[in-house]
Formats: C-alpha cells, structure tokens, sequence
C-alpha cells in the first residue's frame, strides 16, 4: 500500500486528533489528568491510561516521574495503530532541503531553519510523543499491540477529507495548536474534550466517526489486552474524558480508573534513569555479517528477494535511515559502485576513505528519487554491497548525524 493522502488537504482538528501531538524538590501538579490507573475487575496487575498528543513539541516531553515509573513497570505498550509499519514507504517531511556548496566543493545547507514535517518540525523531538512510546517499547524489549490498523486510519483521513467552506489559514492552525497544547500541559482533559467535541461537530457525523466510535472500539481492544499483561496505554488525550470517553466505558465494563498525580522530582527517579537508557536498538543479519545499530527497531521488507532493505525514521523531524543489501559476484569493484550508486549534484563530489577496520567507503552527497537529497556510503565485503543512506531536514543534512549512523554499520 503506497501511502497517497495529501495530509495539507486534511481538516486542522482531525490532523490533531489522529496519529495525529522544575523547581527544587519536587513539582506536585494536582489537576493533572493524563495518566489513570487501571484496577480491579479480575485484573492480576495494575495497567494505566495516558493520554498523549501527537506532536514532537519538546515540551510535552516533560514527563510525569509517574508517567516513567508506569512506562517501566509495564510488560506492554498499547497505542492507537503501528505507525512504524509505514516506515518503508512514508516520509514526514513537508519541505525540500536545498544545499549550496563552498569553493572547496563541500556541500552545505542554504537555510538553518528547521524544516517543517506533519508532527512539527526539526527544533521538537525526533519522534512525535506515540512514536517514542513505540521506540522505547522496541529498545527496552517489551512487547507491544495496537488497538487500530494504519488502514483503518487512514480511510478515516480519507474519508473525513477538509470538508468544503471550512478554510483554515497558518495563523489559524497555530493558534489552534497552541491552544491545545496549552490544556495539554495542564493535563486538563475535560477542556481538551469541550474543544474536539466544538470543532469536529461543525460536520455532522464526523465526532461519532473521529470519537465515539473509535472509543468504542478502543475500549474494547483494552479490555482484552489489560486481561492479558500489565499495560501502558497511550492514546490522544482528546479520547480520555466525557460520557463517551475511555475513562468513562472502561468504568462501566468494572474496572476502577484512578488519576495518578502528576510528580516531578528535582533528581531523576531510577525508573526515569530506565527508560531513558534505551536509546537504540541493535540490529544484525548473521548470514552476511551485517551489524548496525538504529535509533529505534526499524522496519525490514525486501527489495526484491535477495536484496534485504531495513529501514527507520524518526517521524518528528523527518529523519530516515535507510541500509540496502544488495549481493555482488566481485566483478564490479567498489569505485565502479559508487559511479552507479551516488548521483552527486552539481558541484559536489563523493570521496574515497579507508575505516580504522580496513574495510573501504565512498561517501558523498546523492539526489535520487524518492529521497532527493541525501548522504550515502557505501562498503562491501566479498558478497555484499551495503547502500547505507541517512536524510532528513536542513538541519539533518548540515550536521553529523548522518556520518554517526553510517559509523554504527558494517560488516562483522
């Protein structure tokens, strides 16, 4: 399934609402309402409810010494749908990357604006707040279950396109925005629940579409999950309050729903210090030798059958990691590869270089499609080609990042 919904055209509110975001001591916020403990009803262990929003503004970031102790001591992880499952073929950014190049031939970017992607841009987190659930779920082992197919998300995009005469200008999607990370921040569901309900019921059906029935059915996929492991769920906040709301169905199917106070200690607690320990994933083939090592567990398809493709994307900023194996029979040595594999643009050129382990690289700036600009090394043992490759936004491309990710690959 190529992904081919035009998230501009998508209405400002549902784009929120989908996939789509300290002092000395300790920081005690009473009225905070994003995390809830759930008990009782036969349950062998504590699970818990949080409500998240899916942006990468680094200030949603901040969270909860409850929040990591809750992430931690759960066996699973349960968010709305897999976005990682789209890592082969969806690209966030919304803005092309220009380079210009100095009299030395060395390319660098026109602009250290941050580019701009559908979850924010490059100044936020490089995952969006679901999508670092799910990173940290895959790094520190634990299993993980959706309560959505991608599909059935994106058919509800597709189907609740922007609806004619409703015209939202930039101004008006940020201050929409800002406002919502404002209630957000507070952990004020109840008003985030007045202002889905105000927006969405302009058309009719589309809060029984966007809301209740995906409530519904959420609801129910938790209940059987809960059952089963001791659970993080997380899901737009938008989903937690009022008669429809998560919070609401799951007391009336008997479970006991507690708020759990937001705390924030001045010293990171040991289950803060855990969670932000898992931080990559190590990733191997051990028929060739190939080992890397990714931000996250990325996505593995094929090419075609003999050419493994592996592949991770940091959805906030709109960074992608990319390796493809591709078999040779040594007839075609490296420096042949590199004239078939790195299309320099103008002005620039890939360089040779020899690695502290012997292996050779060619390396350089390449603009292909579908990537556009993008850096590219490559290195091969007697068998194997790797086409390692690392692109993202002005910032990405003018920094180390890229040359870091391609120092964590190679062959055993």
């Amino acid at each position: 399934m190529k992904v081919k919904v035009k998230f501009e055209s998508m209405w400002l509110t549902a784009m929120l609402v989908l996939f789509c975001s300290v002092g000395f001591g300790q920081t005690i916020q009473h009225d905070n309402e994003l995390l809830w403990e759930i008990s009782g009803n036969g349950l062998k262990s504590k699970s818990y409810l949080y409500g998240s929003l899916h942006s990468n503004d680094k200030r949603l970031f901040r969270l909860s010494d409850s929040t990591y102790y809750a992430l931690e001591k759960s066996s699973a992880i349960v968010l709305e749908t897999d976005v990682f499952s789209l890592f082969n073929e969806w690209d966030t950014r919304q803005e092309e990357v220009k380079i210009l190049f100095d009299n030395k031939g060395n390319p660098y970017t026109s602009s250290n604006e941050p580019s701009k992607t559908i979850y924010g841009n490059e100044d936020g987190m490089p995952q969006f707040l679901d999508a670092y659930f799910l990173e940290y779920c895959y790094n520190a082992g634990k299993k993980f279950f959706p309560l959505e197919t991608v599909d059935d998300q994106l058919d509800l995009i597709s189907e609740w396109g922007k609806p004619e005469g409703l015209n939202f200008s930039a101004a008006t999607y940020t201050i929409t925005q800002e406002r919502m990370i404002e209630f957000y921040l507070k952990g004020d569901i109840t008003s985030l629940d007045r202002m889905m309900r105000g927006n969405l019921k302009m058309v009719p059906g589309m809060y029984e579409d966007m809301i209740v029935k995906r409530n519904a059915k959420m609801a129910k996929g938790i209940d059987s999950l809960i059952r089963v492991n001791g659970t993080f769920v997380a899901v737009g906040a938008g989903h937690l309050a009022g008669d429809e709301g998560l919070i609401n169905l799951l007391r009336k199917k008997g479970y006991r729903l507690r708020k759990v106070t937001a705390t924030f200690a001045e010293i990171p607690t040991k289950e803060k210090e855990s969670v932000s320990s898992n931080r990559s994933y190590n990733f191997s083939i051990d028929s060739i030798g190939l080992v890397a090592v990714f931000p996250g567990k990325p996505l593995e398809t094929k090419i075609w059958e003999s050419h493994p493709y592996i592949v991770y994307r940091e959805m906030g900023q709109g960074n992608t990691y990319s390796i493809e194996v591709v078999p040779i029979d040594g007839t075609i040595s490296l420096e042949e590869q590199a004239a078939i594999y790195i299309a320099s643009p103008d002005a620039a050129n890939y360089k040779h270089m020899v690695l502290d382990d012997g292996y050779e690289v060619y390396e350089g700036l390449s603009d292909t499609y579908p990537e556009g600009l993008h850096w590219v090394r490559l290195v091969q043992s007697d068998t194997h080609l790797l086409i390692i490759k690392a692109y993202g936004g002005n910032k990405f491309m003018n920094s180390n990042r890229p040359r870091t990710f391609f120092s964590k690959v190679g062959f055993e």
